[in-house]
């Protein structure tokens, strides 16, 4: 199964009865879709049609009604919409199962804010030092606007590099326009972190809110400028900020991906402070496929069911082509 990446997907008001526009990727697609409970609930996958609540790490409540939901998913005679499996999660702070559908935990990486002071001592000594280092070393850090300059600074920093962390970089060379576009969702209930060397914008990071709990939807800063930090100060920030507005836990995507227990990315979450709380995540067949593929767990994709080596060994060889690709392309 091939699932939206939440920290790279947004929602657009281009909507049909049947079909939303949806960013995977990068990239604006159609998708098929149906609006249940004033949400769209998105089709994914080919072999394996799966219904996902569109955005749902970034809404402000969850599925009030379930049963309700998984009805109309059987009952809808559109082919393309027709799924297999329906899966939904709970939201935090409620990590307590409340359905009788099947259930796996899903692995959320955490950060409790109710006391900056209390996050912060309990940092590493060298994260801690990562954060003076880059305020010594002239970076400024502020809530921006969402305005002309702050896309634009935006612009910039994806345009830094044409891979990043091992992988293509999916933003690299977009425009004014595009770029406004991926970063407008959410924008009445959003903060955006930036980080300036001078006059130049080197990260940012955005935070959408609902209720006491924040996501962060976005984390970028410019490896040209690594030395400096941004990231370990922007995090800081956006944990004060949350302090200072009362929210109990700030989320940052998934902690563990499936069978995928060591990359960098983990690595980051763990030296600032981000900890694994289990969520229930409810994966509901709606055909006898769908049974089948939730037996054998298909469902999973390939990150679900490969063991962690040989998920390190494909990850290892897929950095080394994108990094080979760039190199050899002319200047």
């Amino acid at each position: 199964m091939k699932v939206i990446d939440k920290v790279d997907s947004t929602a657009s008001m281009e909507t049909t009865s049947d079909r939303i526009a949806i960013s995977i990727k990068g990239k604006w697609i159609q998708v098929p879709a149906i609006e249940i409970e004033h949400k769209w609930i998105v089709i994914r996958g080919k072999w394996i049609k799966v219904a996902v609540v569109h955005d749902e790490e970034w809404l402000e409540t969850e599925l009030q009604d379930p049963e309700s939901c998984i009805r109309r998913l059987k009952e809808n005679q559109l082919a393309q919409i027709r799924p297999d499996i329906f899966t939904f999660t709970q939201k935090l702070p409620d990590a307590t199962p409340r359905y009788r559908y099947p259930m796996e935990l899903e692995s959320i990486a955490v950060v409790r804010t109710n006391s900056f002071q209390a996050w912060w001592d309990g940092l590493p000594q060298e994260s801690r030092k990562n954060v003076r280092r880059s305020q010594k070393r002239g970076v400024r850090i502020s809530v921006h606007e969402f305005n002309d300059d702050l896309i634009r600074g935006i612009v910039g920093i994806n345009n830094d590099a044409p891979v990043k962390q091992g992988r293509p970089n999916n933003h690299f060379g977009k425009s004014v326009d595009q770029v406004r576009r991926d970063q407008e969702s959410f924008i009445e209930r959003s903060d955006f972190i930036c980080a300036h060397a001078g006059d130049e914008m080197i990260g940012f990071l955005k935070l959408v809110f609902r209720g006491r709990v924040a996501a962060l939807l976005n984390l970028t800063c410019k490896a040209s400028h690594f030395d400096k930090r941004p990231s370990n100060a922007l995090l800081a920030k956006a944990v004060e900020l949350c302090a200072q507005k009362g929210i109990t836990h700030l989320t940052y995507g998934k902690f563990n991906y499936g069978n995928k227990r060591d990359s960098p990315l983990r690595e980051f979450k763990v030296r600032n402070g981000f900890e694994e709380i289990l969520m229930p995540r409810y994966a509901v067949p709606l055909t006898a496929w769908g049974s089948i593929c939730l037996k054998l767990k298909l469902h999973r994709g390939f990150v679900g069911i490969l063991p962690e080596r040989a998920i390190a060994l494909v990850v290892g060889l897929r950095s080394k082509w994108y990094n080979l690709k760039v190199r050899s392309k002319p200047v």
